[in-house]
């Protein structure tokens, strides 16, 4: 069994410019843009997820109406589950390379601490 290889201590800031980087505006505007696509998104699917089970408890005549042949609604509403959930993860993508770009930029564009030179 090989022992874990070794990180070099070139590839990552010490601590000291991480806490500068966290306390960075530009760090915080990437977290802030993160937030608000991923918190939403979050939210919507959460609760369109969770709907599927409330219908059919609360609505059972309603999800059980025939929408194609033997397809119920109920099925329907699952099925479209999978669909928003690509739909998000590719929205998702898009917004990653935006994020990404951002983070790109981040250790070029830091800002000096408050109070210091």
């Amino acid at each position: 069994m090989n022992p874990p290889a070794e990180r070099s201590s070139q590839n990552f800031p010490d601590q000291p410019e991480w806490d500068c980087i966290a306390a960075s505006s530009q760090f915080q505007d990437l977290m802030d843009r993160k937030k608000a696509f991923i918190l939403p998104a979050f939210l919507f699917f959460l609760v369109y997820y969770l709907l599927l089970p409330i219908l059919i408890g609360y609505a059972p005549k309603l999800m059980s109406t025939r929408v194609f042949g033997t397809l119920s609604l109920a099925y329907v509403f699952a099925l479209s589950q999978f669909i928003v959930g690509w739909v998000i993860a590719g929205l998702y993508l898009r917004a990653s390379a935006r994020f990404d770009r951002l983070i790109k930029d981040l250790p070029t564009k830091v800002d000096a601490p408050d109070g210091g030179s």
